[in-house]
């Protein structure tokens, strides 16, 4: 049998498709990854396509890495030719090539956002920007959107015009790119804008390429943006054999700069393209799969395609509404507990929420009941502050241009080289235009360095020696020797024992990830090299650590989730005013609610098996109670595809006296009709569940209560007291606040800490 007869007849018809353009309609759970790797396999096979001539673009080195292996699996001998890469890695294989067209060297460091922000303080230090009225995150946010749409500092200016405003943000981004330039380094967004600029301006670069990719795959192509769109129709331009991949109702990263017209307007921009759909769904069951089209079909902005699926009805969608967050977190716990104990592996769970901030109650519940998590989208591994002081070290040795890397490390560890003197040195960089590592090796040429100088000259001479042993060491030895040389660990040892231990454990992973990385490229018949190494760390992303191995129960934002699946998905803070937002909900675009309900069904497609959407009736925000009404999402779900029975426990159970489908809350109030026995409190039908229109008394009885300050503490300054996710600790203050307490503790583990009583829960344990 065919490998090509696994593939439903859609599928069939995109594999064998090979010439001019063409568009995968692909929805979610629809096997696009396996059209794509089976089209590679066909070119090869049955169309004789060199694998040297076939380019494979996806966003995250995570489906690069699948789609590298189900490649390698069906084509084999000959697979390795194959470029599959991420937009961004591709680029970077392309400009150490030819970058020097460009008049940088082929050496230049990758600026992650962390030094981005430093190198942005800086700017706004050498133009005279006041950063409490231009911050740099979003002078950073400006600058990354400006060249997303491929316009430079001159013509941003040029727009500028008479505003104020926008002519201090361009000098802002002139300055940050002649900082950028002179550090030989780019930031992300440079890395796809230089090589737009390189085959735009090098025809023979360009031929080249257009050459040896004649055959171009492109993989979530809603999520391009504008100098994504003009890199591969760049490539495309002579043969023309493109084919996208991709789904309009799943554009969810607008923000990042992200064109669904990119998408959407694919025929105009190719009025000869073929446009074939995938429906068939292989992930989720009929009922989660009917509410997702029952949601996304309210958008106006999309191409129509109705998901369905072979898999069964399935259970009911669970839909429990609660008093507030803390009960919602307490149900989603306990529910994974239980659903643990029937069986179920941890890892079977997610918990998707819209914000960050969502996801501090959903920890403390889980601590207590010592239930396994991971957050997506916490700080990432690389950004850590030992890890950061190593990686600088390797890419001041890499390139000694990158002053970022070099005024982190002067003084790390501590070796008298002060603040002063190294103001003197980059005073003396700037005025004689050349780097501050240039600088530091002639510390006679600085004016007032004084007794500095000897100490300079001994950084310097350890630098050099790093970059000999680089030569003739292999990678793992060299970082060993940098550790052991600079006497990094002992530098350490004056920190909180524990802090310490585990700053330790984050180097010896780095090690391991170096090691890995040479094992690889051995693999691979490469040369490992410390350039290729820092190239490989800088374009780690989130969602590249999560081990799908390990059984702990994954939280994350929606937008991290994108791609992912899990046989229990729970959907938590389900109001507007959260999800949609209250800033979506009463502004005057409508394209910003479609991405929300976009962004709602990704996060509706993610379940297999069973999902659960949660609300509360009141939620802390920003240190105020907020009252919310259920999403406008839900209401848009056909009311005999939920299930809102008996939880067990929360706002919800089920009324058992009448055999309707009524249930009633734990404040006595009941929905389910109009008029329910027994209900002191008044009635909540579900239409006025979805339209949020609760009795008063009903909000009274609940939420509102639990939000009221308290009289008295039960503890005062100088008590012990613990808390459910901090530990014990000391009770420095209690200051009087409006809405509550305001308490200070100073935790024996977790440091000093400010926080509402009322939410805090302390418990005096002396």
């Amino acid at each position: 049998m065919s490998i090509y007869d696994t593939l439903n007849e859609p599928q069939r018809e995109a594999v064998f498709h090979t010439d001019g353009p063409l568009l995968i309609l692909a929805g979610a759970g629809s096997g696009k990854t396996r059209v794509l790797t089976h089209r590679i396999a066909y070119l090869i096979e049955e169309r004789g396509v060199n694998p040297w001539n076939i380019l494979a673009i996806t966003f995250t080195n995570k489906a690069a890495g699948e789609m590298r292996q189900r490649v390698d699996s069906l084509v084999g001998f000959g697979s390795e030719s194959i470029w599959v890469s991420t937009f961004h890695s591709m680029c970077v294989r392309i400009l150490r090539r030819f970058i020097d067209r460009l008049g940088y060297e082929n050496r230049f460091t990758i600026y992650d956002t962390d030094d981005q922000k430093t190198l942005m303080k800086e700017v706004c230090r050498k133009v005279d920007i006041d950063t409490k009225q231009f911050k740099e995150r979003m002078l950073l946010s400006v600058i990354s959107s400006a060249k997303n749409e491929l316009i430079s500092p001159e013509e941003f200016e040029l727009n500028a015009g008479g505003d104020f405003g926008q002519k201090k943000i361009a000098r802002a981004y002139r300055e940050y790119e002649a900082q950028l330039k002179a550090n030989n380094a780019l930031d992300f967004d440079d890395l796809l804008v230089k090589t737009v600029h390189l085959l735009s301006t090098q025809p023979d670069v360009l031929e080249n390429y257009q050459e040896r990719f004649r055959y171009i795959m492109v993989d979530e192509y809603q999520d391009t943006n504008t100098v994504q769109f003009k890199l591969v129709s760049l490539l495309a331009g002579k043969y023309r054999n493109l084919c996208v991949v991709g789904d309009d109702d799943q554009s969810i990263y607008k923000f990042r700069g992200a064109n669904i017209r990119n998408i959407l307007d694919f025929e105009k921009e190719f009025p000869d393209a073929e446009v074939i759909k995938l429906e068939q769904n292989y992930r989720s069951t009929e009922n989660i799969l009917n509410a997702a089209n029952s949601v996304i079909r309210n958008n106006l902005g999309r191409k129509d395609k109705t998901l369905w699926t072979d898999n069964g009805e399935g259970e009911k969608i669970s839909l429990r509404q609660f008093d507030n967050g803390y009960e919602e977190a307490e149900f989603i716990a306990e529910d994974i507990r239980k659903g643990v104990r029937e069986g179920a592996a941890y890892n079977d769970n997610a918990v998707l929420y819209r914000t960050n901030a969502q996801s501090r109650l959903f920890e403390e519940k889980f601590v207590a009941m010592n239930i396994p998590y991971k957050i997506v989208g916490g700080v990432n591994f690389y950004a850590r502050r030992e890890i950061k002081d190593i990686l600088a070290y390797l890419k001041t040795v890499d390139n000694g241009q990158d002053d970022l890397a070099v005024r982190r490390i002067i003084n790390v560890p501590k070796r008298g080289i002060g603040l002063t003197t190294v103001n003197r040195i980059q005073e003396s960089a700037d005025m004689r235009g050349i780097s501050f590592y240039e600088a530091l090796t002639a510390p006679d040429l600085i004016p007032g360095v004084g007794r500095s100088a000897s100490k300079l000259d001994s950084f310097a001479a350890l630098i050099e020696y790093f970059r000999g042993q680089s030569e003739k060491e292999s990678l793992t030895d060299l970082l060993n020797e940098i550790i052991e040389q600079t006497g990094y660990i002992q530098s350490l040892e004056g920190d909180d024992p524990e802090d310490t231990a585990a700053r330790i454990q984050n180097i010896d992973e780095l090690i391991s990830k170096a090691a890995a990385y040479e094992e690889d490229c051995e693999d691979r018949g490469e040369q490992a090299s410390l350039s290729g190494f820092l190239e490989e760390v800088a374009l780690v992303a989130d969602i590249d650590s999560l081990d799908e191995e390990q059984d702990y129960v994954v939280l994350m934002t929606l937008h991290s989730a994108k791609g992912l699946e899990f046989p229990h998905v729970y959907l938590a803070g389900m109001e507007d005013g959260l999800f949609p937002s209250y800033m979506t909900i009463t502004g005057d675009d409508p394209e910003e609610l479609e991405e929300e309900r976009r962004l709602c069904y990704v996060g509706i497609t993610r379940a297999e098996k069973k999902l659960t959407l949660t609300s509360a009736r009141s939620r802390m925000i920003r240190g105020d109670v907020q009252y919310n009404k259920l999403s406008r999402f839900v209401k848009e779900i056909p009311r005999d595809l939920l299930d809102m029975g008996n939880s067990g426990r929360g706002a919800f159970g089920r009324r058992r006296d009448s055999g309707s489908s009524e249930f009633s809350d734990s404040s006595g109030f009941s929905a389910g009709s109009e008029k329910s026995a027994g209900s002191s409190a008044g009635s909540l039908s579900y239409n006025k569940l979805v339209s949020g229109r609760q009795p008063f008394s009903a909000l009274q009885k609940g939420s509102q209560l639990r939000a009221e300050k308290t009289d008295k503490l039960a503890y005062q300054a100088g008590d012990r007291v613990r808390h459910v996710k901090f530990g014990e600790g000391t009770v420095l203050e209690i200051r009087e606040g409006g809405r509550d307490f305001e308490v200070t503790v100073d935790f024996d583990n977790a440091g000093v800490r400010k926080m509402f009583a009322m939410f805090a829960k302390l418990v005096k344990i002396s």
